[in-house]
């Protein structure tokens, strides 16, 4: 299974034994949205709800964090998804938060996934079947072996100590005018800027028009265009982790596996009054 898959593939594939098909509709900043009530309205044939909202740390105020491995590997096996289970993940957001999930599994140790290019929207123009009501239970899957990778995360810290270091160049995935502080956080208690040195490579910027992913020269050209060198080490960052992991899988597709995210983002960063805040243009 490659790490990008057609709607054509998915089609042909539905019903395989090893393939879990996910919904991961999260509308972050949009909280009159039920991405769980969306889902029953209408979704890919056989697929399941992740609910990605509440894939994160209960006991963190920061929003969206990390989960906690034991709650992670619960929620895996809620959902059918084994050893050898393949996953393949969508989304009906505007913020692609299909490859938020993406980063979590792989953080701890999933690597048969899969996103599918032009998520739902895509599948519903193409006038493909739409299945209605909640998901059906999944089958009892054997347990997983979890890994915890320390090198896809980063901290507050670590990314203090890069403003000195300049080790890693650190990429924000928000819009221009919340990377420059012209327009403020949407989040109360939050200053508006960036992290000083960061460069901004807004998260829609590696998508075609009809919301299928950019590849190679033309996904490259978004980062280079931003003035990043895909050659040094990379962090990526942006408001509360979800568009930071857009980044990562893009990054992902040049074959850049050895990105990291910030998790606490802009939502961290730009609540604490002891960290430095840079506005204007990189």
């Amino acid at each position: 299974m490659d790490d990008l898959v057609s709607t054509e593939w998915l089609d042909a594939q539905r019903g395989a034994p090893d393939l879990v098909l996910l919904d991961a509709t999260f509308h972050a900043l949009e909280p009159e949205r039920d991405a769980a009530a969306e889902f029953a309205a209408g979704h890919i044939p056989g697929a399941r709800h992740l609910d990605l909202k509440t894939l994160c740390d209960p006991d963190d105020p920061l929003p969206s964090m990390l989960p906690p491995a034991e709650l992670f590997a619960d929620r895996m096996r809620a959902l059918g998804i084994g050893p050898e289970s393949g996953v393949v993940l969508y989304d009906a957001a505007a913020h692609h938060t299909a490859a938020r999930a993406w980063w979590v599994m792989r953080h701890f140790g999933l690597r048969r996934i899969a996103l599918l290019d032009g998520g739902f929207a895509k599948w519903r123009a193409e006038g493909r079947p739409i299945e209605t009501g909640t998901s059906a239970p999944a089958p009892a899957a054997p347990p997983l072996a979890l890994s915890d990778d320390p090198a896809t995360l980063r901290t507050k810290q670590q990314m203090v100590a890069n403003l000195t270091t300049r080790r890693e160049t650190v990429i924000d995935a928000r819009s221009p005018t919340r990377f420059t502080g012209e327009e403020g956080d949407p989040r109360a208690g939050v200053a508006p800027g960036h992290i000083p040195g960061s460069y901004n490579v807004r998260y829609s910027a590696l998508f075609a028009a009809d919301g299928t992913w950019l590849r190679e020269a033309a996904l490259r050209n978004a980062f280079r265009a931003a003035g990043v060198d895909l050659a040094r080490p990379l962090v990526m960052t942006c408001g509360s982790g979800t568009t930071a992991a857009v980044l990562a899988f893009g990054a992902h597709l040049l074959g850049r596996d050895d990105v990291a995210l910030y998790d606490g983002s802009w939502s961290e960063w730009g609540a604490d009054p002891d960290t430095p805040k840079a506005t204007g243009p990189a």
